[in-house]
């Protein structure tokens, strides 16, 4: 099923019901007096979130949604109905802005979570409020108030703790699926992932992560080349990038010149994406001599003046993979103790675990 990331869609709230003109009418009561109701309140379009969804694609074949009107007020002090709301499940993780004005409505980042994204209209007045010592017939009522409507976009942010980020074929999808179950389709050609994969590293009770793959990138894809950088929001949310590198690229080409063209496109979609946490991962080992690896390895991080942490792989072997998942976990347990400022943990702690 192709991944769909972003959707459009039109949602109406229920219109209230208008209020009601009526009169008493019985037998010896000649004049008894206004009894209209009040019309019942449009039905509201509420969004809500669902994890056991992971693409907009519904929203391609059904794109207008709408709630149900209040019924209208009766006599005899009868209120109408109140309209049936309306629920929209998307994908944990979206985010829903407003086309019309270009503001962010909401983030729904938890199973269950919902929104209000259209309010219904408010029911209009019968007669019997507008009865006075100097007006006992009012003829006078309201109508309900139309419901909002609204054309909302869906974007898709994937939650991930960890993303993977590098050239077309530099081995991420192999990578992926040496470290998880996820199972991506791997070739031997550019553009293999033509769609984001989420993979759930587990490394003992409680100790896991998710682990995202995006499609590749190439120098000039902030204009739109390759696939262009459409796919780089799903990184918006991760804590921790892991930068994949082919080590030995078939076609020659420069290895710090790729590190360095990646990092230009990153900083024009996002300059703050360079400002968080990226580890490299040299990947493809297996191409080189044993004898050879660590010092072309090395060669590479003193060319980059690389500072952050840095492993060698290879991904297709399972050769220090684990490594890579062991420290990733490391660095989360880490953080939590730093954000809750239990600096009597060190990193490991089991009693960090299952909080």
């Amino acid at each position: 099923m192709k991944f769909v990331d972003e959707a459009i869609i039109k949602v109406q709230a229920g219109d209230g019901g208008n209020g009601c003109i009526s009169f008493r009418r019985e037998k010896f009561i000649p004049f008894g007096g206004p009894d209209g109701g009040d019309g019942g309140t449009g039905g509201s379009v509420w969004l809500i979130a669902d994890e056991g969804l992971n693409t907009l694609i519904d929203f391609r074949h059904q794109r207008s949604f709408k709630a149900q009107r209040g019924q209208n007020g009766m006599g005899s002090d009868m209120y109408g109905k109140g309209g049936d709301d309306t629920s929209i499940r998307v994908p944990v993780g979206t985010v829903v802005t407003n086309v019309d004005t270009d503001e962010i409505i909401g983030d729904l980042t938890g199973h269950g979570q919902r929104l209000l994204v259209a309010q219904g209209g408010k029911g209009g007045l019968g007669n019997i409020h507008f009865k006075s010592s100097v007006n006992r017939a009012p003829r006078k009522s309201t109508p309900g108030t139309p419901g909002e409507v609204r054309e909302l976009k869906l974007e898709l942010k994937l939650l991930a703790d960890v993303g993977l980020l590098g050239f077309p074929n530099a081995g991420k999808s192999t990578f992926i699926r040496a470290v998880s179950a996820a199972t991506p389709r791997v070739a031997d050609y550019p553009f293999t992932t033509l769609h984001p994969n989420l993979g759930v590293v587990s490394l003992g009770t409680d100790q896991s992560f998710v682990i995202a793959d995006i499609p590749g990138l190439i120098e000039g894809a902030a204009e739109g080349a390759g696939l262009g950088i459409q796919f780089l929001r799903h990184l918006a949310r991760t804590r921790l990038l892991l930068h994949l590198v082919d080590i030995a690229p078939i076609d020659g080409s420069d290895v710090v010149a790729q590190v360095h063209a990646i990092e230009h496109e990153l900083e024009k979609f996002d300059p703050e994406l360079m400002q968080r946490p990226r580890w490299l991962v040299l990947n493809k080992a297996d191409m080189l001599p044993e004898d050879e690896r660590q010092a072309v390895a090395e060669d590479i991080v003193e060319r980059l003046g690389w500072t952050q942490p840095w492993f060698l792989v290879s991904a297709i072997a399972r050769e220090n993979t684990l490594t890579v998942c062991q420290q990733v976990q490391r660095f989360f347990e880490a953080q939590r103790v730093a954000h809750e400022g239990r600096t009597d943990m060190l990193p490991g702690d089991v009693r960090l675990r299952g909080e």
